[in-house]
Formats: C-alpha cells, sequence, structure tokens
C-alpha cells in the first residue's frame, strides 16, 4: 500500500489522473504532467486498479493510458469505464494498414516519425477496395476514417499542413503481432473477393 501523499503531490495526482482519464497522456505535450506521473506511477497505479483499470506506461515511447482490466471468468466484471469501440471495416483496415506501414518504416531507421499525406493514406487504400468512378466520394470517405483515427489518438495533422499526418507510435500498443497477422490473413481472403469479383 502507498503512503499518504502530502497536499502539493495530492493535487499532482489528480491532475495526471484526469488527464488520463480524458485520453492519452504524451510527454511530448505535457511534460510537466508526464513528470509527475513518472514521480507518481504507484499511487497512480493503485487508484486506478480500484476502478478496474490497468495503467499502460511507455516511457520509452513518451505515452500512458488506461486499459480496462478483463475480469477472470469466475470473477464479476465491472462497469466499463474505457468504452470499447466497434470499428467498421474500413477503420480496422486503415489502422491496420498505418501500424504494418510503421513497422516497415522502423526497420529502414531512418526518421523516427512516420509522416504520411492523405493521398498516401487514399493509395494504401485503394488496393482493398472495390475500385469506384465517384472519386469525390472516395476521397470523402476517407476523410471521415482519417478523422476517426485522429480522434482515436493513433495520428495527428500536422500543423499548418491539414493534408499531412504523424502516425503515433501508440498505435504498435494497440495493434500486436497477432492482432495483425490475423487481419492479414483475413484481407487477403478479402482481396481475393474483390478480384474476383471484378472479373
Amino acid at each position: 500500500m502507498t503512503e499518504p501523499l502530502k497536499e502539493g503531490a495530492a493535487k499532482e495526482l489528480s491532475l495526471v489522473l484526469i488527464a488520463l482519464m480524458k485520453g492519452v497522456l504524451y510527454k511530448a505535450e505535457h511534460p510537466h504532467l508526464w513528470e509527475s506521473l513518472l514521480h507518481l506511477h504507484a499511487q497512480v497505479s493503485d487508484y486506478v486498479r480500484v476502478l478496474g483499470l490497468h495503467l499502460f506506461l511507455n516511457e520509452a515511447e513518451g505515452y500512458a493510458y488506461l486499459r480496462q482490466i478483463e475480469a477472470a471468468e469466475e470473477d464479476e466484471e465491472l462497469p466499463r469505464l474505457v468504452a470499447r469501440r466497434q470499428l467498421g471495416y474500413h477503420v480496422s483496415l486503415l489502422i491496420a494498414l498505418l501500424r504494418k506501414k510503421l513497422a516497415e518504416h522502423d526497420a529502414t531507421g531512418g526518421d523516427p516519425r512516420l509522416i504520411i499525406t492523405r493521398d498516401q493514406i487514399a493509395d494504401m487504400l485503394r488496393l482493398f477496395l472495390p475500385e469506384t468512378a465517384d472519386e469525390v466520394r472516395f476521397m470523402r470517405r476517407i476523410d471521415r476514417d482519417i478523422n476517426q483515427i485522429v480522434e482515436m489518438g493513433f495520428m495527428r495533422r500536422l500543423k499548418g499542413q491539414e493534408d499531412r499526418f504523424e502516425v503515433l507510435r501508440i498505435i504498435a500498443s494497440f495493434v500486436d503481432a497477432q492482432w495483425l497477422s490475423d487481419f492479414e490473413r483475413k484481407l487477403a481472403h478479402y482481396r481475393e473477393l474483390v478480384v474476383s469479383g471484378d472479373e
């Protein structure tokens, strides 16, 4: 059990917890809160565990977030504080492709940041979607998917460059190698269906 906190530290703990309850806490965006989180790591973990949450902290990449603890079969599950998102095929596809692109980018050993344009995203998706003559409608759909992924915190728009995005490393903690492998098998099957449908 952690020791009671002094008044100043208690306020710091409150600020860190509020930031985490709102979403992902990034070191680059909130350096002061990040330092507080590292200092109060044990207290934050203890507090959120009571709520059925687990603190996921990646110090090397500089981000932290809360995950729901899945109850064992014999235990009664607590009400969910962290909502589960039901993702459509297009958004799931784009997340998988961005995760794969990040892995390929890391393998080249160049710039640690993966920057991608709206047109590159559209080109990646075209390979897995049926051809369409309505380019405007297709790009509108791409923009909706991009906006959803930005809201989820997997990408961010570059300032002053609306059509350029940074793929955030947090995507790697949500899309592990097993998930990617399973999804790629489904993609291969879906691509066959799309190709056979065109013939």
